[in-house]
């Protein structure tokens, strides 16, 4: 990560690079030469990699998920925990019953979730994130949170209620929850979650910035997708910003 970017460095190309790594199974560092490609564009491809991953061997998986259909729902959680692991776990999600699944999810560990989560394409299963209890989730989220898998919880933000993701939020602290947002999928939403936060949190969050250079990146991001009535929220708390900082937000909110 170029901690010391310039507003006008290509943060989403950043982020997507950090994600696309991930799916790939390789260091950031080793995908460095798309820096200059649009973030878009590496979404697009990180999603068509997804894709071409959860679609293989789909015959077989549609087959298993058939089979689940006539498990009782104690067993399945055993088998699934025990047997299948979270990456075939994952790969099965997006195909079974809404609600098979989220009562097979209540009867698994919290560690296999956080495991399971990890592999997962929230848009497959949507239905069955949304209507985890809160209880799972809040465990969940510390679980990846203790991981530092800001990845996986960023894939996730958006496809929880926001009651919930308020709760997630109030267990996370600054430098965490800048680094969540770094890799929020949909960039588009930052400004909205930011508005389910306490009011004095934005300010927390950036002065949890200035006093660690690594979250600087993460930062300036993160204000760049902020509406223009929460960044002129921020313009008297500058004065007290180291300098290099204090310009790049300055540039940035202005």
């Amino acid at each position: 990560m170029t901690e010391h970017a310039a507003p006008s460095a290509n943060y989403g190309a950043e982020a997507e690079i950090l994600k696309l790594a991930r799916v790939l199974g390789v260091e950031p560092a080793r995908l460095t030469y798309l820096a200059r490609v649009d973030a878009d564009d590496l979404q697009a491809f990180r999603e068509q990699v997804t894709d071409t991953l959860f679609d293989a061997n789909a015959a077989a998986l549609q087959r298993m998920a058939l089979a689940a259909r006539v498990v009782p729902v104690g067993v399945l959680a055993k088998i699934a925990e025990k047997v299948f692991g979270p990456l075939l776990c994952a790969r099965i999600a997006g195909l079974v019953d809404v609600a098979r699944g989220v009562d097979v999810a209540k009867r698994l560990s919290t560690r296999f979730l956080a495991d399971v989560a990890a592999e997962l394409d929230p848009r497959r299963a949507s239905a069955i994130i949304s209507r985890i209890p809160l209880d799972t989730v809040l465990a969940v989220a510390g679980e990846l949170a203790r991981k530092e898998d800001w990845i996986t919880l960023g894939r996730f933000v958006g496809h929880l209620p926001d009651p919930t993701v308020r709760r997630a939020l109030e267990q996370i602290d600054d430098p965490a929850l800048l680094r969540i947002a770094f890799v929020l999928d949909d960039k588009r939403r930052i400004d909205h979650v930011v508005g389910l936060l306490p009011a004095h949190r934005l300010g927390r969050l950036v002065t949890a910035a200035s006093a660690d250079e690594d979250l600087w990146t993460p930062a300036l991001d993160l204000l760049t997708h902020l509406g223009e009535a929460r960044r002129a929220t921020l313009k008297p708390m500058l004065s007290g910003l180291p300098g290099g900082f204090r310009e790049r937000v300055q540039a940035t909110i202005k």
